[in-house]
């Protein structure tokens, strides 16, 4: 799909829970009613700045590992923050977490970098503990699209 808006989709899984979210997540913002975003899909590894340049908004991915984000979403966030800090400010995103217990210490090393990085978080966080079942996917999935639906519109 191409577009005049750019949706770019970080995540990091290991056991396969998060990447269902994420493709939830992916098949929200690529929805059929939502015409000129484009959404570039790249695990944490992958991602680097030009990617996070590349985009009008933001969704990262990350499972709870020991209590916080996963450390190849941590590495990415190293990777891009110094390069960054000065170039991003306002960037639109959102977040969901797979977590094990709560999520909570996750969500809030996420959020301790994206304040620094000055980003603009837009919507509320999905924490989906446990096994991703039905409703964790149809959260995810209206996550992504209401993120792209909004930039579509200019809302972001």
């Amino acid at each position: 799909m191409s577009g005049d808006r750019h949706l770019l989709v970080v995540f990091h899984s290991r056991s396969g829970g998060t990447r269902a979210l994420t493709d939830a997540v992916v098949a929200g913002a690529t929805d059929p009613s939502i015409e000129g975003v484009e959404v570039r899909v790249r695990t944490a590894g992958e991602a680097g700045a030009d990617d996070v340049r590349w985009c009008d908004g933001l969704v990262l991915g990350t499972p709870e590992n020991f209590g916080s984000m996963s450390g190849l979403v941590k590495d990415f966030f190293e990777r891009i923050y110094y390069e960054l800090l000065d170039e991003t400010p306002g960037l639109p995103y959102a977040l969901f977490v797979k977590g094990s217990h709560d999520g909570a210490g996750a969500v809030a090393s996420v959020e301790r970098i994206t304040t620094g990085l000055r980003w603009r978080q837009v919507l509320p966080t999905v924490v989906v503990t446990g096994e991703p079942g039905a409703e964790h996917l149809a959260a995810c999935t209206e996550l992504g699209m209401t993120i792209a639906a909004g930039l579509e519109a200019g809302m972001f």
